[in-house]
């Protein structure tokens, strides 16, 4: 007798612990389940567009930033060799200035 109670007990408390069976959706609500997907699945393709855009838009920056380097390295050159210009011009115009006044020095002296 205590094994039949036993039994009784055991099978009361697996059938309390079984979850309860899915009921079957309504039509509703598999139209709204659908939409869910439809929208999710729009939303993901624009996702994806939009990464695709944004990675187009990165290569070509990172073009335009690689040639503004080059650009920046040409220039730094070229800003270089026209510095040495400019300093050899100058101590050039400072040499004949040194000339030209020698050269008023010794007209004013001729002159006294």
């Amino acid at each position: 007798m205590s094994q039949s109670f036993w039994e009784s007990e055991t099978i009361e408390d697996t059938q309390q612990e079984q979850p309860p069976a899915p009921e079957t959706p309504e039509p509703g609500a598999l139209a709204m389940s659908v939409d869910d997907f439809t929208a999710l699945e729009d939303r993901i393709l624009r996702a994806v567009n939009l990464v695709k855009r944004e990675r187009i838009a990165r290569a070509e920056a990172e073009q335009r930033a690689a040639q503004a380097e080059a650009r920046l390295h040409e220039q730094a050159q070229s800003a270089e060799t026209l510095q040495g210009e400019v300093s050899s011009l100058r101590a050039e115009r400072d040499h004949v200035r040194q000339r030209v006044e020698r050269l008023l020095t010794q007209l004013d002296a001729l002159e006294l």
